[in-house]
């Protein structure tokens, strides 16, 4: 892994930083004003937890469907330019998706914001790493961090407006606008230039550390990649249960309000922000491997328990535990596979954010099988088992720096 040389960056990558922020802010603060609608449109639609759970599995598979393409379109029109467009077409297909009137309009709709969704996040992680290399020090977990934020302000949004009896198609309607705005407004702000530009200045400019050299075997970079795309899989697996089941469990198998429920969510994201806040001082100190692993047994234990002996507040406590266990799974596992040796710029970015994806693909409808079968509190048994996955992989990390 290289070491990054820190050196004062300048007023137009400063600026470039606050707009990635706020790319970031917007894709998590879109979705996450859909995700409390769940158990009414889930009610309205009159579907059960299996048919639920193969319908918000759509918006996964209309991810993975359209990852790949992601790297063409960032080439093509350039990282900052893709992440923009691609929030506007995730505002549009949430919006249709919080207005469906039937379980495959609601599937199609989720379908196609996950595949723009897909298009922001590889754009906007691109385009961040960019920022990073400019700035020639770790800053990426920052970003997810402001996601988290994002994430909250949306729930939060989401949960004033069930309060107030808003009506659904006016709530996402102003979100979606809201954040489009914001989106675009952010673009004049970002790098300008070629997506190559990065790298050539990480590897040739004044000060940058020279890349690692390639290994004799791709053996092993097989296998680091495939753990590294575990781990990180394993963090999307515990988010997906705070989105699509945390308010569904709290409010019909523990019977809190349908306000109360949205905390669920809002306290898994809420602590994964503080768990990314912290994020970069920790592995600085500690390394990412012994961050890694002590944040799964957080998750692994404290959702455990919430499991365990089932009340409300206890429920609660435990989805913020689990968000602040994995908060750093999915920068570390992002950030680790750019800098693989023996392969070229952006693949094993493009690889982790591609195949991690397949957790939220699996996830629900597993979970909506299971819990069919026995009880939605089984189901949910996910997130810790995703937390002894970390335990066991963590090994492919960096550990602390000597």
């Amino acid at each position: 892994m290289t070491v990054d040389v820190a050196r004062r960056a300048a007023p137009a990558d400063r600026r470039a930083r606050v707009a990635v922020a706020v790319l970031f802010f917007t894709n998590g603060a879109l979705f996450a004003n859909l995700l409390p609608r769940y158990p009414q449109i889930k009610a309205d639609l009159g579907i059960g937890n299996a048919a639920y759970g193969l319908a918000v599995a759509a918006f996964p598979a209309g991810a993975i469907t359209a990852g790949l393409a992601a790297g063409i379109l960032v080439r093509r029109f350039g990282s900052a330019r893709v992440a923009v467009g691609g929030t506007l077409l995730t505002g549009v297909g949430i919006l249709a998706a919080g207005l469906a009137e039937s379980v495959v309009v609601f599937g199609g709709a989720l379908f196609l914001a996950g595949a723009m969704d897909a298009f922001t996040d590889v754009a906007q992680n691109a385009h961040g790493l960019r920022v990073q290399r400019r700035y020639g020090r770790s800053i990426i977990n920052s970003f997810h961090a402001i996601w988290s934020i994002g994430a909250v302000t949306g729930g939060s949004m989401a949960a004033g407006a069930i309060a107030l009896g808003v009506p659904r198609g006016e709530h996402l309607l102003f979100s979606a606008v809201l954040f489009s705005v914001a989106a675009c407004a952010a673009l004049r702000f970002c790098l300008p230039g070629p997506e190559t530009e990065a790298v050539e200045e990480a590897d040739t400019g004044e000060g940058a550390p020279p890349r690692a050299p390639a290994p004799v075997t791709g053996t092993r970079i097989r296998y680091v990649l495939a753990a590294l795309v575990l781990i990180a899989t394993a963090g999307t697996l515990v988010e997906d249960a705070g989105s699509s089941w945390a308010t569904l469990y709290l409010s019909d198998s523990l019977h809190a309000s349908v306000a109360l429920a949205a905390s669920g969510y809002v306290a898994l994201v809420g602590a994964q922000f503080v768990g990314r806040l912290l994020g970069d001082r920790l592995v600085d100190r500690f390394g990412q491997r012994a961050v890694a692993r002590s944040g799964a047994l957080i998750a692994s234990v404290g959702m455990g328990l919430a499991l365990a002996v089932p009340t409300v507040p206890g429920t609660v406590l435990g989805f913020a535990a689990a968000g602040f266990g994995v908060a750093t799974l999915v920068p570390a596992a992002m950030h680790e596979a750019d800098e693989l040796p023996g392969l070229k710029p952006g693949s094993g970015l493009t690889v982790v954010s591609w195949l991690m994806r397949l957790g939220f693909l699996l996830s629900p409808p597993v979970v909506g099988l299971v819990a069919d079968a026995t009880s939605l509190r089984v189901g949910l048994l996910v997130v810790p088992l995703a937390g002894l996955l970390v335990l066991l992989l963590a090994g492919v990390l960096q550990p602390r720096r000597r």
